[in-house]
């Protein structure tokens, strides 16, 4: 596996000193950077072009929510970790509709975190187990109905794979469901983010959950 190069962005020097330390054990991982609000992570994003970055909410001069969709308008693809103590369901919610690749709270274990950023990269979605039925709940709503036809542009395989992005799954479980090359997964996940006007499968994920396509 090719080294992945991530970006720290939180407020708290020992935080992020011990996180440095840990993630750096790990032979694939380079901290290629670390800054201490969200408007210098932006510029450091910028200038070190990482693959994930692992982003607080509380800081000074630019908190996480407003840094989010800056770093993701620039870099559509970059993959951010939120890594915050905030339990709080408006919090994960508003940042996965934004585009994060994960919610993690700040109380997980070492394993769970490389394991998660491992995931980021390979493009699925992330959250701490006890933030999965927050955003579930969070997002039993009525349908929006402006969305119906978006959905409706979808092929029933297409439908079968938003499914399956609801529930968390990589494409390589995907296609062993479906009985279909990975490749063919990627490109029914292409075609849905294109359809559904979204920039990640995270947010298509959020779309099914919101559509109850997860209970289907």
């Amino acid at each position: 596996m090719s080294d992945i190069n991530i970006l720290l962005v939180d407020d708290h020097t020992l935080f992020r000193s011990g996180l440095r330390f840990l993630l750096e054990q790990e032979e694939n991982f380079n901290v290629i950077g670390e800054a201490t609000d969200g408007l210098t992570g932006i510029k450091l994003a910028e200038q070190l072009h990482p693959d994930v970055v692992l982003l607080d909410l509380d800081m000074p001069t630019m908190n996480g929510r407003e840094a989010l969709p800056q770093l993701l308008s620039s870099q559509p693809n970059l993959a951010v970790l939120i890594l915050t103590v905030s339990e709080d369901a408006a919090d994960l919610t508003e940042c996965m509709r934004i585009g994060a690749r994960g919610y993690l709270l700040k109380n997980i274990d070492s394993k769970f975190l490389l394991d998660s950023i491992y995931k980021a990269v390979e493009g699925d979605s992330v959250l701490s187990p006890e933030m999965t039925s927050k955003l579930i709940s969070q997002l039993r709503s009525p349908h929006p109905s402006n969305n119906d036809q978006l959905l409706s542009s979808l092929t029933q395989r297409e439908k079968e794979t938003l499914r399956w992005l609801a529930k968390g799954a990589s494409n390589k479980v995907i296609a062993r469901a479906l009985n279909v090359a990975e490749s063919t997964v990627k490109v029914h996940v292409q075609n849905i983010l294109r359809k559904l006007e979204l920039h990640s499968r995270v947010q298509a994920a959020v779309f099914a959950i919101e559509h109850a396509l997860d209970k289907e």
